[in-house]
């Protein structure tokens, strides 16, 4: 198949003009939409059958892990933030951002709270993030599924991810050769089968987890509740830009996937492109299209399951992400016009892209993952005009 040119996760970039304020602009996140408060941990895993694929050196692959669920009480847990003060520091390094312009968002998520459990266990989504992307790059969007009662596990895919914080301190930053004309297909595609084993080992972590073990590295104390709160019977994969390469492509080699969704990612690899038996979802950018993007038109003459496409109109490939929201916030302070944003984010307000994304990746998984037919999904709808179907 003909692929398009790999789309890394968008960065926040300072013009070279900004200026440093001495009062930094604190960033924002908007509340969850559900009737559950949310809870958070981070765990760390190490799968000992096989190196890391970037760093050879380094024999086993490690991963950092994020669960976002359904929380019984959270008084007395703080909120987690959106980057930890490490990773936020590695972050802004990366970006050339000055630092203390910005403070970065806290989330609606409470550290180590008790999870609030239901007989027979909630439904999962895995979500697999940007190439140069991080775990919480979409956090709007996995804060409000959690706060409708699914549990969301959110993968650092550790050097390719852009930075990682482990548990002993390490920076773990992205360790991928640079992309080139000559190179970027075959590692793009190297990048999401090793993505593809991260995936499906935190699938087997999650059900020893489930079954009691405590799958953490350091053996951290984890939240109560856990054991028995994850109904694998019902899990989605979700992912944006190579994390919807990967859902897809996951997906289509473990039957363990129920139904997946491909937040504007072009299908890079073979096993992506082959579509699957299952329940898959596209939602596109405006001008990401069966008709120019190739491989979206060989995934939808290939799959066999039940498949939708959508595209949100006004938007770009960074709309998908929380920079949605957080850019426009930034804008004045790291030296971006109101023409640099609308290059970047589209013209769809950021806020507005959240809710009308939030509703539809919802509606999707309740369909699928707990047998709720939503009328939504049946055609396009008056209050979302920003939705287009495409047969």
């Amino acid at each position: 198949m003909t692929a398009a040119a790999p789309v890394t996760a968008t960065p926040v970039t300072a013009a070279p003009a900004a200026d440093v304020r001495s009062t930094p602009v604190q960033l924002t996140l908007p509340a969850p939409t559900g009737q559950h408060q949310v809870g958070t941990v981070s765990l760390h895993l190490v799968d000992p059958s096989r190196p890391d694929p970037w760093v050879p050196t380094q024999s086993a692959r490690e991963l950092m892990i994020q669960m976002w669920y359904p929380a019984a009480t959270v008084r007395g847990y703080p909120k987690a933030p959106w980057l930890t003060p490490a990773t936020a520091r590695g972050y802004e390094q990366s970006n050339g951002l000055p630092a203390g312009v910005l403070t970065w968002p806290t989330t609606h998520a409470h550290l180590g709270a008790p999870l609030d459990q239901r007989r027979g266990g909630r439904p999962v989504v895995v979500y697999s993030h940007g190439l140069g992307g991080e775990r919480t790059e979409t956090t709007s969007l996995v804060e409000d599924l959690a706060s409708h009662g699914y549990i969301v596990v959110t993968i650092d895919h550790i050097h390719d991810a852009r930075v990682v914080e482990l548990p002993d301190g390490r920076l773990e930053l992205n360790a991928m050769p640079e992309l080139t004309d000559d190179n970027e297909l075959a590692l793009t595609t190297k990048a999401v089968n090793a993505r593809v084993l991260d995936a499906r080992f935190v699938l087997d972590q999650l059900a020893a987890l489930n079954r009691g073990k405590n799958i953490d590295a350091e053996n951290r104390p984890l939240p109560r509740g856990l054991r028995g709160a994850l109904d694998l019977t019902h899990i989605g994969i979700m992912g944006h830009s190579d994390g919807g390469t990967t859902a897809a492509a996951v997906t289509h080699v473990d039957s363990r996937i129920t139904a997946g969704i491909n937040l504007d990612g072009t299908f890079w690899t073979a096993d992506a492109a082959a579509g699957s038996d299952r329940p898959f979802l596209l939602i596109g950018r405006q001008d990401q299209t069966r008709d120019t993007n190739p491989t979206w038109a060989t995934f939808w003459a290939n799959q066999r399951g039940p498949k939708l496409q959508l595209n949100l109109t006004g938007s770009t490939h960074a709309t998908f992400e929380d920079l949605a929201i957080l850019i426009p916030q930034a804008a004045s302070a790291i030296g971006l016009t109101p023409e640099q944003v609308a290059q970047g984010l589209g013209t769809i307000n950021g806020e507005r892209a959240v809710t009308v994304l939030r509703r539809y990746v919802n509606a999707y998984f309740d369909q699928y993952l707990r047998h709720r037919h939503n009328h939504l999904l049946d055609g396009p709808s008056a209050r979302y005009p920003e939705i287009q179907f495409t047969p």
